[in-house]
């Protein structure tokens, strides 16, 4: 039976030339309209989520896009069938939580610094910030000396900010063997994990680090930004609102004459600091909610309350 073609571009409600901007942006909007956490024991808007979710999956990203836009919904099978296509015999593979494996060769000297300790596959992983130079230069902490291998393979493994708020653990397949990752707290776009004698040839396997978008936060280092929307009497009247953070939901106090675009800094609400016991902070920016109805009453307490404000204009 022939695999159902997914338009996922018609699920974002994009072009076929919509900009990453523009795909980010949709992404964003039909995620909070369908959220879970908005829509409780909704499992419409449950499924209409995960839709969202995939499309934006494979249009976020430049090389899978490229490869939806090729090959259609079908784009995984060929990822995981090794580039060859139509898929089949090669590679065994599977989409684990959507990430991606496209191994190839590693090149250049990076920076070593050890995260986590114990045994076993994921314990031998660390993190690489970039960096350079030449072969058997610094490597890290341990002050040790490294020079990559040939054969060591680089992948990506797509993870959520969640994930690198909490820290979890995330199965891979990598040639058919299934592999647990560690994921640790703070950990940034762009950083590697390294798995010890986990490549494609025997040498080392490099997970580069790539954040999906949350549809409430926006991370910046290791601050987080939201949008808080906030009742137009609260901020006229002030008083308490409730705040999501990704650790639960706080309360905090609005004072009288709040404006929109008020920003409220939360100390220590932000986002874990990788291999430290400290934490970002988060932003709130107000968002006056002004109602798309009033009642009788309700207009005519506020027609008496402009007559009033008009009058001490004078």
């Amino acid at each position: 039976m022939a695999a159902e073609y997914k338009d996922y571009y018609k699920t974002l409600g994009v072009s076929k030339t919509a900009t990453e901007k523009e795909i980010k942006s949709a992404y964003r909007k039909l995620a909070r309209k369908y959220h879970p956490d908005v829509n409780p024991d909704d499992k419409a808007s449950e499924e209409r989520f995960k839709e969202v979710s995939e499309a934006y999956e494979a249009l976020s990203d430049p090389e899978k896009r490229k490869k939806y836009d090729q090959f259609g919904s079908q784009w995984e099978q060929y990822e995981h069938a090794g580039g060859q296509w139509p898929p089949g015999g090669g590679a065994q593979g599977g989409n684990f939580g959507g990430f991606q494996f496209d191994f190839g060769g590693f090149g250049g000297q990076q920076q070593r610094y050890d995260v986590g300790g114990g045994s076993g596959f994921s314990d031998f992983f660390e993190m690489l910030f970039g960096g350079g130079g030449m072969p058997g230069g610094p490597g890290g902490h341990s002050g040790q000396r490294r020079q990559h291998r040939a054969e060591d393979s680089e992948a990506e493994i797509e993870i959520s900010l969640d994930d690198a708020f909490h820290g979890t653990k995330k199965a891979i397949n990598v040639d058919g063997k299934r592999i647990q990752v560690t994921i640790p707290k703070g950990v940034k776009e762009g950083q590697k994990i390294r798995l010890s004698k986990q490549g494609t040839s025997g040498g080392d396997l490099l997970l580069k680090v790539k954040m999906r978008a949350h549809p409430v936060f926006e991370r910046k280092e290791n601050d987080l930004y939201e949008d808080l929307p906030v009742d137009y009497l609260t901020c006229a009247l002030g008083g308490d609102v409730s705040i999501p953070t990704l650790s639960g939901r706080l309360t905090m106090k609005i004072p009288p004459g709040t404006t929109a675009g008020k920003t409220f800094r939360l100390a220590g609400q932000g986002m874990p600091i990788l291999k430290d016991t400290k934490r970002g902070d988060l932003y709130a920016r107000v968002r006056v909610q002004l109602p798309e109805k009033l009642s009788d009453q309700e207009s005519e307490l506020l027609s008496k309350i402009k007559e009033l404000r008009q009058k001490e204009a004078k």
